[in-house]
């Protein structure tokens, strides 16, 4: 009886194990929390570079990133502000690709 309960718990202990790991994965369409949270620093820092730029207006450029890649959105001024953002992007650590889609106005 004992080694019964026991092999069930080791069963069950596995396959809990295995569910939070495979929960957990990442895929091509969804990243892993590891990758969430590397993802959420990378934004952080975009917006606080683009923020800290006098010549950007930060408040018109939004920022999302999957898995290390950088889209750049919004309205800017000038072609130079578009190319001032991209390479603000491509200098931060963690970035691996910038797409950019930002318009003139």
């Amino acid at each position: 009886m004992k080694t019964t309960t026991q092999r069930f718990s080791i069963l069950l202990l596995a396959a809990a194990a295995l569910t939070s790991v495979v929960g957990c994965a990442s895929t091509a369409t969804q990243e892993s929390t590891g990758q969430y949270m590397d993802d959420t620093a990378i934004t952080a820092k975009v917006k606080a570079a683009i923020f800290n730029d006098a010549s950007l207006k930060s408040a018109e450029i939004n920022v999302e990133t999957f898995k290390g890649a950088v889209q750049l959105s919004g309205f800017v001024n000038s072609t130079a502000d578009i190319q001032r953002a991209v390479a603000l992007v491509r200098g931060i650590d963690g970035v691996r690709s910038v797409k950019n889609d930002m318009r003139l106005k």
